[in-house]
């Protein structure tokens, strides 16, 4: 059962985003004290005011989550002002558009310099190699520092977001995929390796929910569906995209004791029945 002696605090990373924005006050209603974590501060104090206005705690610390001194600098920053952190949320990461193919199989174009065909072969490693970089160590790193409260304090609860792409792989995101992937599998492994000392490890898979990335993908600029959001919608038997608010409920059955305090190691898909549909 919950220990209601251990202090709320949630820490956020990718907290300006539009789905852990959602988490983020939705924690702070239920009393945690919430440290937003993330690259722009601008976007972070945005989330901050609203929870502020709610009449809650939170505060906002620009961090670098791929590079461990930046989040050591932020771990310092909240035990301060805040305490010691019982609920991690690893929400940082999404892709690059460099790093998007567009196109879904070879084409002997790509080898012969072709601008307009961008495929495997004509990706630029640089890019590739830092959406693998953000999404996984952006997940350890947070992972590796706040951790370690969790497990001095005996009781912690650590959900990560993985990804469609943690089950099978998508065409056009060979970089996001593969990281996406070792996301389920670090869950797995961490949740493994930290259940002696109490901490629960879980993951989030959502399936098509828009942010600001993904609308420019999903709609062109007159608001029409692109071909990848007729093709998406048509293997989701819900036909439609996801809400930021249909993640909530999941992260609070995970975070809570008292129903889910011997889950450990899942990776939850919430897709619309994504993984369900063969599209046949």
């Amino acid at each position: 059962m919950k220990n209601s002696t251990v202090q709320k605090i949630a820490v956020v990373t990718g907290a300006g985003g539009t789905l852990c924005s959602e988490m983020a006050k939705d924690l702070a209603k239920q009393g945690y004290k919430v440290a937003l974590l993330g690259r722009s501060l601008d976007k972070l104090k945005i989330v901050e005011e609203e929870i502020k206005s709610m009449g809650q705690v939170a505060i906002s610390v620009s961090t670098d989550v791929s590079d461990e001194a930046s989040v050591i600098n932020a771990h310092a920053i909240i035990l301060k002002e805040l305490g010691s952190c019982t609920v991690l949320i690893n929400g940082a990461g999404g892709n690059q558009m460099e790093a998007l193919t567009n196109i879904t199989e070879f084409d002997d174009r790509e080898l012969d310099g072709d601008e307009a065909i961008k495929g495997f072969f004509n990706l630029n490693m640089d890019v590739f190699k830092s959406v693998i970089n953000v999404n996984t160590m952006g997940t350890v790193i947070p992972s590796f520092v706040f951790g370690k409260d969790m497990a001095k304090q005996k009781h912690g609860s650590i959900i990560n977001i993985a990804s469609m792409n943690s089950f099978r792989p998508l065409s056009k995101v060979g970089a996001y995929g593969m990281a996406k992937a070792g996301i389920a599998n670090f869950t797995q492994w961490l949740a493994a390796y930290l259940a002696p000392a109490g901490v629960r490890v879980n993951a989030i898979a959502p399936g098509f929910f828009l942010n600001d990335r993904s609308i420019k993908i999903m709609f062109d600029e007159n608001g029409n569906k692109t071909d990848r959001a007729i093709n998406v919608l048509g293997h989701t038997p819900m036909n439609r995209f996801g809400e930021a608010k249909e993640l909530i409920g999941c992260m609070n059955w995970l975070i809570d004791e008292n129903t889910a305090g011997f889950v450990t190691g899942i990776v939850v898909p919430i897709d619309g029945g994504f993984l369900a549909s063969s599209g046949v």
